[in-house]
């Protein structure tokens, strides 16, 4: 059962590993539990988190996973903070932080906040979090070493600071300054290198220990009683949230989707494309909104299974695997083919209106003389030769070979005509009647064209 741990300055990787054998991240930030979602975890813990400067992991984005059957635990820093928001939910806290924020006694973001140095260097941290600072002091008064009042002082003196400022030399030297018996000042100092309580390294050590102790139970995947709305928020949130993929060296990596798009941009040309044919999908849907109109089941239905087809995609499993290499759930590829669908209806129910644009759109784009001068002169060789209407016994061939005439005529498949010959193939399929109409018009034309010559 794989577990992933996002940890940092609280606990580093090497003394989780001590007490959890499980894949261990940086702090977590927005996205990256939706990434590591998308491998299935049995469980994902967080202990870290970023939530300054480096937008903090959703609340969102945890409810997903495990709706997907992944236990989530948190802890000690950031974890704690979400198990408490989230526990009605079913996120699993463990350890005294986060009982304090979920029983109200504390409130603040910055009660577990730090500075610390940046991953190349372990994230050290720089600075002390207020809820280790509490938890000092009350263990230096239940040691005799402070009084209750001057405990209260201190803890005052200390929440005043600003978090990337809070460090027992500045809370004692202000302590100093603000005149607190000099006496319980000095007392402490003595006592803080062996009396110092790090109370967030204690409850990320009993979460591990939770998650362990958890997976030997073998435990049945999350089961939640929510149900998660699939707003479009969160639809282009997960699309630009990225993807976690496995490294050379076998770790996993996050991988941005702007990566992906960065690669796209290098080749103008498919860029350009990609861009067209997006909008003017976007487009469709949104007429097809105004219109108010909706894919039926069936109708998704079939074009997934048209789908599936198109990419031999013929076994579950084969599916699954499909779905895993491209970063999708199954509820995304379920409304990426209702989609499909809508936006084939909505071009069928335009396919009346289209005729007059397209002619309009021969006339801006300069193709449309070109093609009336060519029209005119296959109308009037056709109606000189007396095929009015032609048939496929006037042209001499069958339709299979006349429609392979025509791809031929296209020259091979390749990069430069493989979205063509599908158009082709599509138009055929669609109304073949009026196709092959056009094709066998086209061939005699072309044969009184050779034999005039």
């Amino acid at each position: 059962m794989t577990i992933y741990v996002f940890t940092g300055p609280t606990l580093p990787p090497e003394e989780g590993r001590k007490e959890l054998e499980a894949t261990y991240l940086p702090p977590v930030s927005q996205g990256d539990v939706y990434r590591i979602g998308l491998k299935r975890p049995w469980a994902i813990g967080i202990i870290d988190g970023y939530f300054d400067r480096i937008p903090a992991v959703w609340h969102k984005e945890i409810l997903w996973a495990m709706t997907q059957g992944i236990h989530v635990y948190g802890s000690a820093s950031m974890g704690a903070l979400r198990a408490a928001e989230l526990a009605p939910f079913g996120m699993e806290g463990v350890g005294k932080v986060f009982e304090a924020y979920r029983d109200g006694l504390l409130e603040d973001d910055d009660e577990v906040a730090v500075v610390h140095s940046p991953a190349e260097k372990g994230f050290r941290p720089n600075s002390e979090a207020m809820v280790n600072i509490r938890h000092t002091l009350a263990a230096a008064e239940e040691s005799g070493v402070i009084g209750a009042e001057t405990r209260s002082a201190l803890e005052a003196l200390a929440k005043a600071l600003y978090y990337p400022d809070r460090s027992y030399p500045r809370l004692l030297a202000d302590a100093a300054q603000q005149g607190l018996p000099a006496q319980e000042v000095e007392a402490l100092r003595a006592w803080l290198p062996r009396g110092r309580v790090d109370q967030k390294r204690a409850d990320a050590l009993a979460m591990l220990r939770a998650l362990g102790q958890r997976r030997s139970e073998n435990p049945e995947p999350k089961r939640v009683s929510y149900i998660l709305e699939h707003t479009k928020f969160w639809d282009r949130a997960v699309q630009f949230a990225g993807v976690a993929e496995a490294g050379s060296d076998g770790r996993t990596e996050m991988v941005s989707s702007t990566a992906v798009i960065e690669e796209l941009r290098l080749d103008a040309k498919a860029y350009a494309r990609a861009r067209q044919e997006v909008l003017l999908h976007h487009l469709v849907l949104i007429e097809a909104h105004r219109r108010g109109y909706a894919a039926t089941p069936e109708a998704e239905q079939e074009a997934a299974e048209g789908f599936r087809r198109e990419q031999s995609l013929l076994t579950q499993d084969e599916f699954d695997a499909w779905l895993e290499a491209n970063h999708l759930t199954p509820e995304r590829f379920s409304a990426l083919m209702r989609e499909k669908a809508l936006v084939r209806l909505v071009l069928q129910r335009l396919k009346q209106e289209a005729p007059p644009r397209l002619l309009d759109h021969l006339r801006i784009t300069s193709h449309y003389r070109p093609l009336l001068s060519r029209g005119l002169d296959k109308q009037n060789a056709l109606e000189a030769a007396g095929l009015h209407s032609p048939a496929l016994e006037d042209a001499g061939i069958s339709e299979d070979s006349l429609l392979q005439w025509f791809l031929e005529r296209m020259g091979p498949v390749d990069e430069q005509n493989v979205e063509g010959q599908a158009a082709v193939l599509d138009l055929a399929h669609r109304n073949l009647r009026t196709f092959m109409t056009a094709l066998v018009r086209e061939y005699c034309y072309l044969d009184l064209k050779r034999n005039s010559s």
